[in-house]
């Protein structure tokens, strides 16, 4: 395959080409949204938020793992690009709810097929890691054999 035949961008773009941006402009925009919500704790908050809003306190328990330095800049960013809605409610103690915008929720899709995917593919491909490790042990710095 020639450079020529090589589609740039590697994904359908809306025609914005047309109105001035490049394809290089564009794929900057996409490769920073796709490194926002291909991250892990974004796909699984918004897999979390699918079928109902949560407080702060019941996300941070349905997201194993997650801390809640993590949890609050995850949720900041998602709701940035508005995926993800904020509501305060004015109450002793004071409550605030998390759920999925409009736009949040065009995302179910996409993070579900790629979680299926993983699920559906996880034996291969750690059978694949193995296989790979035993064939090529780490080696130390310098080329010699890592001890």
């Amino acid at each position: 395959m020639d450079a020529s035949s090589v589609r740039w961008p590697p994904f359908p773009t809306d025609g914005s080409a047309e109105s001035g941006e490049s394809d290089e402009e564009i794929c900057r925009q996409v490769l920073r949204i796709l490194s926002l919500v291909g991250d892990k704790w974004s796909l699984l908050i918004i897999g979390t938020l699918r079928d109902r809003t949560l407080r702060f306190g019941e996300l941070q328990r349905a997201v194993t793992g997650i801390s809640q330095r993590m949890l609050t800049l995850t949720l900041r960013q998602l709701e940035r690009d508005g995926l993800v809605s904020r509501t305060v409610h004015a109450s002793v103690p004071p409550r605030v709810d998390y759920a999925l915008t409009e736009l949040g929720v065009t995302l179910l899709a996409p993070v579900t097929a790629l979680g299926s995917w993983a699920a559906t593919h996880r034996r291969t491909i750690s059978e694949n890691r193995r296989r790979y490790e035993t064939d090529h042990p780490p080696t130390a710095p310098g080329g010699g054999a890592a001890f």
